[in-house]
């Protein structure tokens, strides 16, 4: 089933990462610019994250001993600073995921390099660093995406979907490792509504979480990676937090299924590559010229 396998640390069967967009309100104030303000139920919603769901995880995860990623817009963290604070001070990772979650298709090289300076400024000004992994908005990872990561020393990028295993793709300055998911992975299709109700059902946590476990044991039994994508405000609520936290115990009672951060996933890929014992799928991005 999978061609180009890897030997997984201390002989776990497969790397995880519940990985976590923590948007907040960002996009409402994105798509919304002049009366954002105004959309208060919405705000309240959005906030859950940050306030409620976060802290919660974040005690999850300690609970299990594991640590994680988080891909932050920049405003989120001019905003929600504490919330951010606490999700580094607890040891987990956070990654760069634009400034107020811009989809990056509508922006020209430079308005995304703009973009993406704004970002690694306003983390650097506040706590000192500036993250060395990405996740483009939406997945919109864009033709001029793998040149700007490549240029301003990027380890790893977490938005394209082209393999079940980690890969590496080849911008015309340089290599990345690409750790990619897909949108069966993602909770907005599961649990997401728009910020006016639009009938769209939703999941209930157990059945929306189904398409998530069936994923993990197609990773456990062919050893590749399993890559979930949640958002606090959603995933992060009462119901559906207890649903995968319950089953993520039960990963970590495997003892054979290794947790680890997307930086500490890409540094261990890019090893085995070096010494010759991966051979991953490499892509040239963009795939085709102007």
């Amino acid at each position: 089933m999978i061609k180009k396998r890897i030997s997984w640390p201390n002989g776990a069967r497969c790397a995880c990462c519940v990985s976590f967009d923590m948007d907040a309100d960002s996009v409402l104030h994105l798509t919304k610019p002049n009366d954002g303000f105004r959309y208060v139920s919405a705000i309240s919603g959005l906030q859950y994250g940050p306030y409620v769901a976060i802290p919660r995880i974040i005690d999850s995860y300690k609970s299990l001993n594991i640590k994680q990623t988080f891909f932050i817009p920049a405003w989120c963290v001019e905003n929600y600073p504490k919330t951010v604070e606490l999700i580094l001070e607890s040891g987990h990772e956070i990654g760069v995921h634009g400034y107020l979650h811009e989809n990056l298709l509508d922006y020209t090289l430079d308005g995304e390099r703009q973009i993406l300076e704004k970002a690694m400024n306003i983390f650097q000004n506040y706590f000192g660093y500036v993250p060395k992994g990405f996740r483009a908005p939406l997945y919109n990872f864009t033709n001029n995406s793998g040149e700007l990561l490549v240029e301003y020393g990027f380890n790893y990028d977490s938005s394209l979907m082209g393999d079940d295993m980690p890969y590496v793709i080849t911008p015309k300055n340089g290599e990345i490792i690409e750790l990619p998911t897909h949108w069966g992975m993602d909770d907005g299709p599961q649990y997401i509504q728009p910020f006016i109700y639009t009938g769209r059902p939703t999941r209930s946590p157990t059945s929306g979480f189904e398409i998530f476990k069936q994923e993990f044991f197609a990773a456990y039994k062919y050893g590749s990676l399993w890559l979930p994508v949640f958002h606090p405000y959603a995933s992060g609520r009462l119901a559906r937090w207890d649903v995968i936290s319950s089953f993520l115990e039960e990963l970590v009672s495997k003892g054979d299924v290794w947790f680890a951060t997307l930086g500490e996933i890409a540094t261990y890929v890019r090893n085995q590559i070096q010494v010759g014992n991966y051979h991953p799928l490499k892509i040239k991005v963009p795939q085709y010229s102007q």
